[in-house]
This record gives C-alpha cells, sequence and structure tokens, in this order.
C-alpha cells in the first residue's frame, strides 16, 4: 500500500469540513417555508435539530456506506440506494411502524433499527447472490438486480399501505417512500440512530486499510495476512448497519453514497483511509444542502408542499449515475 499522506488527508479534508459548515451556515437561514433570514435563538434551535444535525448524520452515513460497498464489491456503481439495501431497511423499518401487523409483543418491543439491519442485509444477500458472488461479481449486474430489489420493496410498502391504512404509523406513506429529513420519528429512535453512525463510522475507519487491501488480488491479499472473505462480510454488515440507521429514521434517500465517494476521489485518490472520511464530511455538506434548497422551493408560488430532500438527491444522482456509466463504458 503506497504511504499514508497525512497531510494530503488533513487539507482536503478540512476543505470538505468548511463545506459542510457552509452548508450548515446557510440551513440555519433557510426557513421551513423558504423564507430567508437572521434566526431567533428558538428558530436556530428548531433549525439545528429538525434539519442540519439529521441531515449531517445521514449524509455522513450514506456517503461511508457508499466507500464501503464500492471498495469491496470492486464496484463504482455500488451505493446503498442502487444495492437495494435502503429498500431492504425501508421496508423493515415500515413493518415495524405498522402496530397491529403483528402482536405489539413481538413487533413493538423491537427497535426499528434491528427490522432495518435485517431488511437491509437481507437485501444486499439477494443481490449477491444473483450478481454472482462466488465468481466474478458483476457491476451492472448487481446494481440491475438491486434495482429489482427496490422495486419489490417499494411495491411491497405500498402494498402494505393499502392493506393497513388505518393503523397507526402508516401516516406520511409518500415523503417516507422518496425519502426525506422531516422524520417523523422519534427523538430517542433519532438519538440511537445517531450512536449506531458513530460507532459504525468508527468501526469503518478502522477497516480502511484491509479495505485497501481487498482490492488486490485474493492471492496477494492473503500474502498480506488478510482474510478477504472476512473482510468484506465484516464490511457488508457494518456498512449496512449505519444504512439502516440512516433509513430507520429518514427512509431511502438515493445516490448521496454513489455522488460523494466519486467526488472525494477525484481530489484524493483512492486510499480508502484518506476517502471514508472525507466522503463522509462531503455527505454531510451534500444532503444538508439538498434540504436546504428542499426548503427554499417551498418558498415559490409555484411548489404547495415541501419537496422530500430524496427528489433532489435523485434529481441530482440520475445525471451523475449516467456520467459514470459512460465514463465505464470508455
Amino acid at each position: 500500500m503506497k504511504r499514508f499522506d497525512l497531510q494530503t488527508l488533513g487539507v482536503t479534508l478540512f476543505a470538505s469540513l468548511l463545506v459542510w459548515m457552509a452548508a450548515a451556515s446557510v440551513g440555519l437561514l433557510v426557513g421551513s417555508t423558504g423564507t430567508i433570514g437572521a434566526p431567533t435563538a428558538d428558530q436556530m434551535s428548531i433549525r439545528l435539530h429538525t434539519h442540519v444535525l439529521p441531515a449531517s448524520m445521514i449524509g455522513a452515513a450514506l456517503a461511508m456506506a457508499g466507500v464501503t460497498y464500492q471498495a469491496i464489491l470492486r464496484n463504482p456503481l455500488a451505493d446503498p440506494y442502487l444495492l437495494g439495501a435502503s429498500g431492504g431497511a425501508m421496508l423493515a423499518s415500515y413493518v415495524w411502524r405498522l402496530q397491529g401487523v403483528a402482536s405489539i409483543a413481538v413487533i413493538g418491543a423491537i427497535s426499528p433499527h434491528a427490522f432495518a439491519l435485517a431488511g437491509s442485509l437481507l437485501a444486499i444477500t439477494i443481490v449477491l447472490l444473483g450478481a454472482g458472488w462466488r465468481g466474478r461479481l458483476d457491476p451492472v449486474t448487481a446494481i440491475l438486480v438491486g434495482v429489482v430489489i427496490n422495486s419489490l420493496c417499494g411495491a411491497l410498502f405500498m402494498l402494505l399501505n393499502a392493506i393497513y391504512r388505518d393503523l397507526p404509523g402508516s401516516g406520511g406513506i409518500l415523503t417516507f417512500l422518496v425519502g426525506d429529513i422531516q422524520t417523523t420519528a422519534s427523538s430517542a429512535h433519532v438519538a440511537a440512530s445517531a450512536w449506531m453512525i458513530g460507532i459504525g463510522g468508527v468501526l469503518l475507519m478502522l477497516m480502511t486499510p484491509y479495505l485497501n487491501v481487498v482490492r488486490l488480488s485474493e492471492d496477494e491479499a492473503r500474502s498480506l495476512g488478510v482474510s478477504v472473505q472476512r473482510v468484506r462480510w465484516g464490511g457488508l454488515l457494518v456498512a449496512s448497519f449505519v444504512t439502516a440507521a440512516a433509513v430507520a429514521i429518514s427512509g431511502p434517500i438515493g445516490f448521496i453514497g454513489l455522488i460523494c465517494p466519486h467526488i472525494a476521489r477525484w481530489f484524493i485518490g483512492n486510499d480508502n483511509r484518506k476517502l471514508l472520511p472525507v466522503a463522509a464530511a462531503l455527505g454531510a455538506g451534500l444532503l444538508t444542502l439538498a434540504d436546504v434548497l428542499a426548503r427554499y422551493l417551498l418558498g415559490s408560488p409555484h411548489v404547495a408542499t415541501l419537496i422530500p430532500v430524496g427528489v433532489i438527491t435523485a434529481c441530482i444522482g440520475g445525471p451523475f449515475l449516467l456520467l459514470i456509466l459512460a465514463r465505464i463504458k470508455q
């Protein structure tokens, strides 16, 4: 592996944190109805806790998961959303919200994060089996299977809502389906997500030297004393862990895990020890800016309701995905 360039990491990470700080500052100035102005202390506190902090931690989580999936699968298109991990977590966490689908003793006593993690891992496992995990893993096939999983989860999501429309927890379905920062989750669940993302981020940072080795062939990795299979499954588990923590409170926000690792990679290369923290900072900043844009557009006379932030990220991420596909084809 190349020598760890601490100076380059420091400069790049500092620049990424400046982007996040700028986004957070703008986020504190824009109100929930699109108004712009100096906030009062109460308004600043509300915007900080309902918009800036949730957007930052969810964006960082999805970006870190994207870096990990791309390294483990050797797939530049890997992303929690495109691989179906977000869709599986979304469907499972929605099942938890439907009190009455099963007995309270079974459903109500288990955290939505546990449901989301199980759904995320199940979706990723299906994608890996469908894309040829035992043999050569085809990147495009993995994305196609992931899109199918996402579509299936979305269809089941709508079916459950049609069947259990009148049950508690079924409200806000369309917003949760596309992903949004304006979460209906309790403060306890948001705090649990913050802890999970923090712990998962530390674990992923500790794994980054091994993620670098996974890029090598299995023989080369084995000669360095690294078990590729253990690193892959460990990385998948932790990446799905942070994805589930984010999706459990926001729904499946797409493309953050695709865009941010690629932007970071353009500036600092493929060393995951530098890539992971920089991508996390960019993810926090990008999702905060997307949330700011959604609130700002609400001030337009042509926009009647707040646009879910997942719609904003999809409008940005779709063309970005086409650009990456074109580069891969070349």
